[in-house]
């Protein structure tokens, strides 16, 4: 059986390079394994977005 982890990231967006800073950090994230599943426009954020990411955990010891 799968399993996932998840993380929520949040961005403000209060500079001019708030999206390429946005974009550099999913990048980043993306080479660790996590992948974007949802993002929505956020108040909490400080008007900006929350990113919902998840990737497959590892069992160790588990039968595929």
């Amino acid at each position: 059986m799968k399993t996932f982890e998840y993380e929520i990231l949040s961005f403000p967006m209060t500079r001019k390079t708030s999206l390429t800073d946005m974009q550099a950090s999913l990048n980043a994230k993306g080479a660790e394994g996590w992948e974007v599943v949802s993002i929505s426009s956020s108040e909490f954020a400080n008007v900006g977005h929350t990113v919902f990411l998840k990737r497959e955990t590892t069992i160790i010891g588990a039968a595929e």
